[in-house]
């Protein structure tokens, strides 16, 4: 239903109201720590966690009842919020540290830095600094690269663009509940280890624990040696399977019948 709003009510920008910002952005709202989760950027990453949290999900939620699991994905996905939230903090501050490094000493090798690490080429901004026909990033970078590296003009314009991409960069939402369900997923291979499963395009059947867990290391790998153009929250995910786990610790000592 929500998905159904996103398409149909574009104009009314749901995105920015209920999608998860860096708290440091003029968007950030409290609220936005649960709501994102309800919240997808398109058909098949909703299909795609949906059918996971169906698949994985409806065994936990047979063996604790509705209303446990509901805590336990709740929590997941709060969990997941907030250690991404963290790595947005790290993020942006990494990031005005390295425009403050160029202002201080410009050169189109530093900004060239920033470019590539920051996946400047898929920005688009909201001004120039002057009206140019048919203007992008990657117009401008390979413009100043036939230039000399100090040239005032284009340090000039380099300037303005970081200004204008490091707001843009602090108000990118973040949408989809796959922090809690990769928690779903840690608690089955948790729960069920030996469970085999047929996972496409594997052609053989492989064990719960060795699957998922292969996922979570995956997931760790990417995360660590993330690009500019991976728009995948990697750590969210990560943040889902700790609070995952910590949570079964917690449960399986409070009533070890429960995972045993």
């Amino acid at each position: 239903m929500v998905y159904l709003a996103q398409i149909t009510l574009q104009s009314s920008n749901l995105e920015a109201m209920f999608g998860l910002h860096y708290w440091g952005s003029e968007l950030f709202r409290p609220h936005q720590i649960i709501t994102h989760l309800f919240m997808h950027g398109s058909f098949a990453h909703l299909f795609s966690n949906m059918f996971a949290l169906w698949m994985f999900g409806s065994a936990l939620e047979n063996r604790w009842g509705p209303k446990r699991f509901l805590i336990f994905y709740m929590i997941c996905g709060i969990g997941a919020a907030l250690c991404h939230m963290g790595v947005l903090t790290y993020d942006n501050m990494k990031l005005a540290a390295d425009i403050n490094n160029f202002n201080v000493s410009p050169s189109f090798s530093s900004y060239l830095k920033i470019y590539d690490k920051y996946g400047m080429q898929f920005f688009e901004p909201t001004r120039l600094p002057v009206n140019i026909p048919g203007f992008t990033m990657q117009s401008f970078t390979d413009a100043w690269a036939t230039l000399p590296p100090e040239s005032r003009e284009m340090i000039t314009y380099a300037r303005f663009l970081l200004s204008d991409f490091r707001e843009a960069y602090a108000n990118v939402p973040t949408v989809g509940a796959s922090g809690a369900v990769f928690g779903v997923l840690f608690a089955f291979g948790y729960l069920f280890p030996n469970s085999y499963l047929f996972i496409l395009p594997i052609p053989f059947p492989i064990k719960a624990k060795y699957f998922i867990g292969g996922y979570i290391l995956l997931e760790l790998f990417l995360g660590f040696n993330n690009s500019g153009g991976d728009n995948v929250a990697h750590f969210a995910h990560l943040g889902g399977v700790l609070f995952a786990y910590i949570l079964l610790k917690v449960w399986a000592k409070r009533n070890r019948r429960d995972f045993y």
